[in-house]
């Protein structure tokens, strides 16, 4: 009876746990069963199902319909990416037109990844600003930068100055460098595969190279235009290189003190003493009167014309109350290298700046700065490219006077020309001059030993610095072609008369004189009939 009464009290408690259970395992099962969210992956029918086939379409149906969303959304994405894209570049060259000067373009260097990015927009800028999709408006014929031509061997230049030719090979190793860098990276870029044609494709060689182009936009970056051969006769494959410049960067910022800096002009002469007074008044009053800080050497060879010169000297030394000046004499036979050598070495005092210089220079108080402010000892020597003056005979011919020589001193090219061929003027400190050996002593006369001296600086550590200077001319006298030469030497001296004597345009009014004076009396015979 007691173990009935249990059960019946027992009984409801089982049929709540065994309600539970079902309704656990209903909702396990709903879980297990129930068709999966849009993030996870659809349920399939049942393969017995008589849906199945429905089933399978409207799975596919609805995931084409996702795929088909998900395209569209990605465009819209490029399109919104493409519109900000355009919205930059825009900003960009807004910003260039407003700042055109590269100094604007900061880069930070503390987030190299910005400075990165904004180095390589500077340069695709720099595309776009320089003549390479299209042209320019330019005001006259001469804004036009030109182009130059190459081959693999030759360059065709037309600056040529006085020492290079309108054809030659490459001689400096910058250029000759950058040319085969450009043909050599065309050839890589035309022989890399463009994953699209099937056919075998053809392996171009720097042989292939018919001809290039290029010019340089100073501000802007150089262009280069190369053709190569192709596939058959009278096809050509054509690619366009461009090396942008990048934005100014500043490298140093330094005071610079020439208060003390003396120079010492070494001068070696022989006779000539008319040159030397010449010489002595333009001393007197550029180095003496507006430098002040310079000391001067003469080397004199032989005794003829010596105590004139010694006179010319000792007056100036008196009336400007000038002390800083030593005079030696050799009795040996004239040699410019031999007595520059021999100044330099006589120097006693502290390191100085050395300035080798002739008789029939002129030189202003300016240049003396640029010959301070261009040399350092252990780093750098420099090499002016002075301004050589024509005959002034020729010049001035048809005035009733010629000018006085400070009026002649004026850089045009009907009056001089660029000396790029000389090396005879230089300034350096004297360490710089002992420690790469001096003037070659074997070497007599005129010539020669300042290319050598040059090319010893050349193949030093030191920076050789050569540029065109205002300040620095060399005076025109005439020049003698001895009998003594052989044919081919008289020949090559008269040519260098020729070419000291006055420019091209001169020189054939010169050479067309009778035409012009008969083409002008039947002009007067004309208007007197008239």
């Amino acid at each position: 009876m007691m173990l009935r009464r249990g059960f019946i009290l027992f009984l409801p408690r089982l049929v709540g746990l065994l309600v539970v259970a079902c309704c656990s395992m209903s909702i396990v099962y709903m879980l297990a069963c129930t068709p999966k969210g849009d993030n996870q992956q659809l349920a399939l029918p049942r393969v017995h199902s008589p849906t199945a086939k429905e089933g399978y379409e409207a799975i596919l149906q609805e995931r084409e319909e996702k795929h088909r969303n998900y395209i569209i959304s990605l465009k819209k994405q490029i399109a919104q990416l493409k519109a900000e894209l355009q919205g930059r570049t825009e900003q960009l060259k807004n910003m260039q037109n407003q700042y055109p000067d590269s100094l604007d373009i900061r880069l930070d260097h503390s987030r190299p990844e910005k400075a990165q990015a904004n180095l390589l927009a500077f340069l695709r800028s720099q595309v776009d600003k320089a003549e390479v999709h299209s042209g320019v408006k330019l005001s006259t014929e001469y804004a036009a930068v030109p182009f130059e031509s190459f081959t693999l061997q030759k360059v065709y230049q037309l600056e040529t100055g006085l020492t290079r030719h309108p054809e030659e090979k490459p001689v400096r190793k910058d250029k000759r460098d950058e040319l085969i860098e450009v043909i050599e990276l065309a050839v890589g870029s035309l022989n890399k595969p463009d994953g699209v044609s099937k056919a075998k494709p053809h392996v171009y060689t720097a042989s292939d190279f018919v001809e290039g182009i290029y010019r340089t936009e100073k501000n802007k970056g150089t262009l280069y235009e190369l053709t190569f051969k192709g596939d058959a006769k009278y096809h050509f494959k054509k690619i366009v290189l461009f090396r942008p410049f990048g934005p100014v960067m500043k490298v140093k910022n330094e005071n610079v003190n020439m208060a003390d800096t003396l120079i010492n002009v070494i001068v070696p002469l022989a006779k000539r003493a008319s040159k030397f007074r010449q010489f002595m008044q333009n001393f007197r009053e550029m180095g003496i009167q507006q430098d002040g800080r310079i000391h001067l050497t003469v080397v004199y060879f032989g005794k003829e014309q010596m105590n004139e010169v010694k006179s010319i000297l000792e007056n100036t030394s008196k009336s400007a109350n000038f002390k800083n000046f030593t005079f030696i004499q050799l009795n040996e036979e004239f040699s410019r290298g031999k007595g520059l050598d021999v100044g330099a070495r006589f120097w006693k005092g502290n390191n100085v700046v050395l300035f080798f210089c002739d008789v029939d220079i002129y030189f202003t108080a300016e240049f003396l700065n640029s010959c301070r402010l261009n040399t350092q000892p252990g780093k750098k020597v420099f090499y002016p490219v002075l301004f050589s003056q024509y005959n002034p005979s020729i010049i001035y011919g048809h005035h009733d006077s010629i000018p006085s020589l400070e009026q002649q001193l004026i850089i045009k090219k009907e009056t001089g020309f660029w000396r790029d061929f000389g090396f005879g003027m230089t300034c350096q400190y004297r360490s710089d001059f002992i420690n790469i050996g001096g003037f070659d002593l074997d070497i007599k006369g005129w010539g020669g030993e300042d290319v050598h001296l040059y090319r010893k600086y050349l193949h030093s550590n030191l920076m050789v610095i050569r540029t065109p200077v205002r300040g620095l001319f060399h005076l025109w006298h005439e020049k003698q072609c001895v009998d003594e030469l052989t044919p081919e030497q008289y020949k090559m001296c008269m040519q260098s008369k020729a070419m000291n004597e006055a420019s091209h345009g001169q020189l054939g009014m010169l050479i067309f004189k009778h035409e012009i004076e008969t083409h002008l009396q039947r002009q007067k015979l004309s208007s007197k009939k008239t």
